[in-house]
């Protein structure tokens, strides 16, 4: 189990049974009080209270053994293969800050594949944050008026320390000197803190950096392994007479 505190209600627990959920042992031996395993991940886990962490509904029953991802398998065998491969060794990407770029056109499993490793991460106990660029966008935004104070810096903090950062449909957002510059700072401190970051996108690389420029698009490259994947819209239906 990774060191990450469960929570149930208000109550932490320690996952290694050591401490009271404080994050604080007793050493009854010596009769000093000790940090407990749990602590650190405690403290993080509270660091990165408030990100949107939670799978959305739709992705909610997301499985290798599930619809739609027999038919994403069939399509593009090398690529769910890779995402399989990733989940196995999990915990030592997210240590090591190695990510998974997925792109490719509409509707071919690139948000589904995502989701999958998000849920494995959130099932194994490590934070996630989970947006689409435009809501995340948002979430920032807000933070110039917010007078809980909130401020963009403390937001930036709390993106740059969460385990697992996925962004949904990078590159279709209204470009602007703003949304280039917010998007850099944030995978700019994933990179430097070596932190995982998962994007989807239907844009291939060079279009992608003209979109959001090269100097994103670089670090990405680095952090990230590139999956793509191709075929037809899987979520059109298909019209027409029968006879």
């Amino acid at each position: 189990m990774p060191p990450v505190p469960n929570r149930a209600g208000d109550h932490w627990s320690c996952p290694y049974d050591e401490c009271d959920g404080s994050g604080i042992r007793v050493d009854e031996a010596r009769l000093v009080a000790l940090d407990c395993r749990c602590r650190e991940a405690r403290q993080r886990s509270v660091r990165v209270s408030g990100l949107r962490s939670s799978i959305p509904r739709k992705y909610r029953e997301v499985s290798f053994d599930r619809a739609p991802m027999p038919s994403i398998a069939a399509t593009a065998p090398a690529q769910v293969r890779a995402v399989r491969a990733y989940i196995r060794d999990l915990a030592d990407n997210l240590r090591q800050g190695r990510g998974l770029w997925l792109y490719g056109t509409v509707g071919t499993g690139k948000t589904t594949l995502a989701m999958l490793v998000s849920k494995a991460a959130i099932d194994a106990g490590h934070s996630v944050a989970i947006y689409s660029l435009p809501r995340l966008l948002a979430e920032i935004r807000t933070t110039y008026d917010d007078a809980s104070g909130d401020t963009y810096t403390a937001l930036l903090d709390r993106l740059a320390d969460v385990d697992l950062l996925h962004i949904d449909d990078v590159g279709t957002e209204k470009t602007s000197e703003w949304v280039l510059e917010q998007l850099y700072s944030i995978i700019n401190a994933r990179y430097e803190e070596e932190r995982t970051v998962i994007i989807t996108t239907n844009l291939e690389r060079e279009d992608l950096a003209t979109q959001i420029h090269e100097r994103t698009v670089s670090r990405l490259e680095e952090m990230c392994e590139v999956l793509p994947l191709y075929g037809a819209d899987a979520r059109r239906q298909q019209y027409g007479r029968t006879a």
